[in-house]
């Protein structure tokens, strides 16, 4: 990849970044900017090279957000940001050109255009205008085809940021891992584990299935699942799966009714009594079998929570957390709850690796690449 350092002449020259700023905002104020503080390298390094520097990036799904919380966040770490209430047109194209070298603009949601999402030729050469060089920066949105992801890099020379490297080198170690190794896949939706699932069993001593994910595997396997969430997998390809001798899946379960809360709950596997109990968490015996193989691991690879983090079944989760983080193996972590389990800890510091990436990490350990990373050469 060429990145920002290959970039001959800075001086003066408009850069438009793709940066990560869709972090979490409640109340108008940034609850979690980790991603922020990983977008701050490559900002700076334009700034001291002394180019004009424009952010572009966008927040939530809806495409009605606004990233003002975001601006007001990064300011604290650049007071001489600029915030421009537009994406492209005159006003955008009038405050790029406004930028003293050095300057940093950050420019309104891109979502607000549904050309961002449908990758639309007309979004992506109105976003090129603001500026001669681009850089992807935003590994989290690398996996997506959209106008300023791969949109743009077709219209001016593209590079990737200090960011984005990074993501890439170090993803790229856990593409081939020192034996033992062990890779813990929770969450949910099999369709888009699928693929990654094939790599790790191809590249990994074990591989660990526990969450949400895990009822598609047992309710394949004829266990009852009853009210749990499981995603309607295609049971051939679960089958298959289950044939894969370093495939584990968990020995117990906590369980509780759909509205339970944690204090309600049970340890146990589903026995199909009572009909509207539902799998919450992975169990502790599960943890302690996957906290002995973390101990003797080399390489330990995580993606997804072990329960329902966000209502409060957070045990397995943060107990898995612990165990990795007092183990001497390469860890590399990815996904939202997952991050901010160890954050909620104080434990990031104790990872190998941190990714910003959910779905960009699992598409790229199963591809070796995305259309992101491949835009800019």
């Amino acid at each position: 990849m060429r990145t920002v350092r290959d970039i001959p002449v800075l001086q003066d020259i408009p850069v438009l970044v793709r940066a990560a700023l869709n972090v979490p905002v409640a109340d108008g104020k940034v609850t979690n900017a980790f991603r922020l503080s990983n977008a701050l390298p490559t900002i700076k390094y334009l700034m001291g090279e002394h180019a004009k520097v424009i952010l572009c990036g966008h927040i939530g799904e809806a495409g009605t957000e606004t990233l003002k919380p975001v601006y007001d966040e990064l300011k604290k770490s650049l007071p001489t940001l600029a915030w421009c209430p537009v994406t492209t047109g005159p006003e955008a194209r009038a405050a790029a050109r406004a930028l003293p070298p050095g300057g940093v603009l950050m420019l309104e949601n891109l979502r607000r255009d549904k050309g961002e999402t449908g990758n639309d030729p007309a979004f992506a050469a109105k976003l090129a205008e603001l500026a001669d060089i681009f850089v992807e920066d935003s590994f989290d949105v690398c996996h997506r085809p959209h106008a300023s992801v791969v949109g743009v890099p077709q219209l001016l020379p593209s590079y990737a940021g200090l960011l984005v490297e990074r993501e890439v080198a170090e993803l790229s170690k856990a593409l081939k891992p020192k034996s033992p190794s062990l890779a813990v896949i929770g969450g949910a939706k099999f369709a888009t584990k699928e693929p990654v699932l094939k790599a790790l069993l191809a590249a990994y001593d074990h591989v660990f299935v526990g969450g949400a994910l895990a009822n598609d595997f047992m309710q394949a396997k004829g266990m009852p699942v009853e009210s749990s969430l499981v995603s309607g997998a295609d049971p051939d390809a679960i089958g298959e799966l289950l044939k894969n001798p370093r495939l584990l899946l968990p020995v117990d379960e906590v369980i509780a009714a759909p509205d339970g809360t944690p204090e309600s709950a049970h340890t146990g596997m589903l026995d199909g009594k009572p009909p509207l109990e539902a799998v919450r968490d992975d169990g502790p015996e599960t943890v302690a079998i996957l906290s002995d193989y973390v101990s003797q691991a080399k390489t330990v690879l995580w993606n997804g929570p072990l329960g329902n983090y966000e209502k409060g079944f957070v045990a397995s989760t943060e107990d898995l957390a612990r165990a990795i983080a007092k183990s001497p193996a390469y860890s590399i972590i990815g996904g939202g709850d997952t991050v901010g389990a160890i954050e909620k800890l104080g434990l990031d510091s104790r990872f190998s690796f941190v990714s910003t990436g959910g779905g960009a990490m699992l598409d790229f350990l199963a591809k070796g690449t995305l259309p992101g990373i491949q835009a800019p050469g």
